[in-house]
């Protein structure tokens, strides 16, 4: 009998046990539905003028109608914050600064780096001094999520998971989502600037010349200009050339490095389309995550002068809600990042009997001091002194104080100008605005119903009296200084050129006229651009969306084919005597190669690992140094052409230039191949199952999964394989690449195309999570304007 009761006392308690937990999971279930985003139904919304429609469609992308511009920012504001709040707030924390207060001490790192720059306090003054128009617009769409936020039936599932609560949203709020932006595109140029600066310090004129050139045979300039001859190759090389590194493991710098210079945009004019429009192709390439960068939308509203207009594009939830990139049924338009130069680092000596005194190229100053408070969950608070000089913020690097003189700071850096390409009609007018528009600098590629096609930059210029040093820090006035904001009018621009085609890829834009106000802050190889260009010349005459919508699937290997076939030239006979392996090498080379960075070319991942690992052998004990005054600067951060310096050295083969570690150049490359071969099969995997989709499998999750790993499978996408590669128009990496494909003609929506990443929602339990997500892995499209409404959300008076 008491063996009886105890079965059954474990039985009850086992029972017991479940219940419990059956419960806890239903009240989680729960908890997250109350959360989800309200798709149905009406709601009464103080303020609006008329009430508004949000209808949704299959997946989730609504088409918000109403007859005043204002009620539609409400009404965005509202499903940007159901969808999206958490994304929203991680961004704007960015921009100011602020993640520690959810994620703890793990990111006072990068809130320091960010507080430096006090864009919370900027945000401010730019509201104090933001046009009335534009203040109610903002103010509008704050209402519209604060409203939103407050309707949910639970806080978003993320706070749960943290620990937290949401903080109301203010219009200073979504200045920082923008300032985010600067971080995100910008980034790159104060770590470039000290690799510049080192390799200036560690070099003479002529290497400096030609391991820093300004172009290559590779660019693919929109003036057409012709590329300057190469530079000679010097008679020496710097003293740090192929030095070794010391005794660390191997470690190929491309089993971990993605190229994530990013954005393609391209205009077909309407001279080479079927129907006479401008053909206008954008996808632009960021970080990818869960959810995707952009909320995408239609718009249907009177402007001020009672005409009708619609509005499809891309928005980002937290900035004021403006259609980024899309067509406003006269003109299209998208953007590629401009990487033009627009970040100083200004030494400055500092008094040594008051440090709070330092000597600017215009005299001695005194600095102010600001004191930060940065808020640390779980800890105490952090304070940090922020010293401002008249030319920007103190950082130290290498024992060295150096002012930020960053176009970001500038006032009228951010502005909601962008507003006004709602109602530009033609081309002409659209570049007019495109000039005035305060967003960190871009390239704009436009056309329009009639057909034209244009290219400019939008986002302030600096006016530089004279050129930059694009070499590294400046030490003196002459060096590196500017004034204020190049004039809108001065702006270089290029309109229907004979060519009948405009094309953007983050590479030199000009060689002639109008660049030297660009500038380059750290423009990408041009190999891509150069596919790009001669991609949409091949299409001839009379094409059409899909043909142009099928450029931004190009993988070929263009760039990476020679790679391939030195490294084939290198496995000679003697080579090969008594090393299988490289052997082995050598026929996945030939055979694994599918002239494409396609997820089961093996070729293809052993050329592109050849490459970077003879970038470790020669440059490695150099970017160890330059780690030193900054982790991300590094040759590669001092300019994306080094494998065109590598590859002349190759064909060459000077003998003044060979790593004294080497007795030949042959060899180099044999430990170059050794160095790969050592890296993919040291995990006891043979050498032909290094395909690049092993390589390059997606990685895109939710950021909470950071701080979630158990929950990650729910809130990740498949890790589906990806083709493509930097060096082409398809850039893909595991969690970088093309944040959405879209391909449209102004004035016909109707066929246009489009996919992106993810789905519209940022909640696991939504239907529009990862609605989407499959058709842009196989880069199939759907259609760019919303479908037939599934779900209909009513605003009333």
């Amino acid at each position: 009998m008491y063996v009886s009761g105890l079965k059954r006392w474990s039985l009850r308690i086992l029972l017991a046990g479940v219940g419990v937990l059956a419960l806890a999971s239903l009240g989680a279930w729960l908890f997250l539905r109350a959360s989800l985003a309200q798709l149905d139904g009406a709601r009464r919304a103080p303020g609006l003028v008329a009430a508004v429609s949000v209808a949704r469609d299959e997946y989730g992308v609504p088409l918000l109608q109403g007859r005043n511009r204002l009620d539609l920012a409400y009404a965005t504001g509202f499903i940007h914050a159901q969808e999206r709040f958490f994304q929203m707030d991680l961004l704007r924390r960015v921009g100011a600064g602020e993640l520690a207060e959810l994620f703890g001490a793990r990111a006072l790192a990068t809130d320091k780096a960010h507080r430096l720059h006090r864009f919370r306090a900027r945000a401010e003054l730019m509201l104090a001094a933001m046009p009335a128009a534009d203040r109610q617009f903002i103010d509008r769409y704050v209402a519209g999520i604060n409203d939103g936020i407050g309707a949910l039936g639970a806080r978003p599932f993320e706070y749960a998971l943290t620990g937290t609560a949401p903080r109301a949203w203010s219009a200073a709020d979504s200045l920082l989502v923008a300032y985010a932006m600067f971080f995100d595109l910008q980034g790159s140029q104060e770590p470039r600037k000290l690799a510049r600066g080192w390799i200036a310090e560690h070099t003479d004129a002529a290497q400096r010349a030609f391991l820093l050139p300004d172009a290559t045979e590779w660019d693919a300039p929109l003036d057409e200009a012709a590329m300057p001859a190469p530079t000679p190759i010097p008679a020496t090389a710097p003293h740090w050339w192929g030095q070794r590194r010391g005794t660390a493991p191997v470690r190929v710098a491309s089993a971990d490095f993605v190229d994530a210079v990013g954005s393609n945009s391209w205009a077909v004019a309407g001279s080479r389309s079927r129907d006479g429009g401008a053909i206008v192709s954008d996808d632009m390439h960021l970080g990818l995550q869960l959810p995707t960068t952009w909320y995408r939308l239609a718009l249907q509203f009177q402007d001020a002068d009672g005409k009708p207009r619609r509005m499809v594009g891309l928005t980002l939830p937290g900035t004021p809600p403006i259609i980024v990139a899309g067509s406003n049924g006269h003109v299209a338009w998208g953007y590629t990042n401009s990487y033009a130069d627009l970040l100083d680092l200004v030494v400055l000596d500092v008094d040594p009997a008051d440090p709070a005194r330092v000597h600017t190229p215009n005299g001695w100053e005194t600095l102010v001091s600001h004191a930060e408070t940065i808020l640390v969950k779980g800890a105490s608070a952090h304070t940090m002194v922020v010293r401002d000089s008249s030319l920007g913020p103190l950082r130290q690097a290498g024992g060295r104080s150096y002012a930020i003189r960053w176009i970001a700071h500038q006032s009228g850096a951010l502005n909601l100008n962008q507003r006004k390409l709602e109602t530009a009609d033609t081309l002409v007018e659209a570049l007019a605005v495109a000039a005035t528009i305060g967003i960190p600098a871009q390239n704009f590629i436009a056309g329009d119903d009639n057909g034209n096609i244009g290219w400019t930059i939008t986002g302030m210029l600096p006016r530089r009296s004279q050129a930059s040093s694009a070499t590294g820090p400046a030490r003196t006035a002459t060096w590196a200084t500017w004034d204020g904001a190049l004039a809108p009018a001065d702006y270089p621009k290029v309109v229907n050129p004979p060519s009948g085609q405009l094309s953007s890829a983050n590479s030199r834009q000009l060689m002639g006229t109008g660049a030297q106000l660009i500038g380059d802050g750290g423009f990408d190889l041009g190999a891509r651009g150069r596919q790009i260009r001669d991609g949409l010349l091949a299409l001839g005459e009379r094409t059409d969306t899909t043909a142009v919508y099928g450029v931004t699937l190009d993988d070929r290997a263009v760039f990476m084919a020679a790679w391939r076939r030195r490294a084939i030239a290198a496995l000679d006979d003697a080579a090969l005597k008594g090393q299988p392996q490289r052997a082995e090498f050598l026929r996945l080379l030939q055979t694994g190669w599918s002239g494409r960075a396609s997820v089961d070319s093996t070729g293809y991942r052993l050329a592109r690992a050849y490459m970077w690992a003879l970038y470790d052998l020669l440059f490695g004990a150099a970017n160890v140094e330059m780690a030193v005054l900054d982790d991300k600067a590094g040759v590669h951060a001092a300019s994306a052409r080094w494998p065109v310096v590598v590859a002349r050295l190759l064909d060459e083969r000077p003998a003044s230039w060979l790593p004294a570690a080497f007795p030949n150049w042959g060899s180099l490359e044999l430990a170059a191949i050794d160095d790969v071969i050592a890296q993919l099969t040291g995990n006891g995997r043979p050498l032909a199952e290094a395909t690049w989709g092993a390589r390059n499998t997606a990685s895109i999750a939710h950021p909470i999964s950071m701080a979630a790993p158990a929950l990650r499978r729910f809130l990740a996408a498949p890790a589906d394989p990806l083709p493509g590669d930097a060096n082409m128009p398809r850039v893909a990496g595991p969690n970088f690449g093309q944040s959405q494909r879209m391909t449209l003609t102004p004035g016909k929506e109707e066929q246009g195309v489009f996919n992106m990443p993810g789905g519209q929602s940022g909640h696991p339990l939504s239907p529009f999570f990862l609605r989407g997500h499959a058709a842009w892995v196989a880069g199939k499209t759907v259609p760019l304007l919303p479908g037939p409404a599934v779900h209909t959300l009513r605003f009333e008076k």
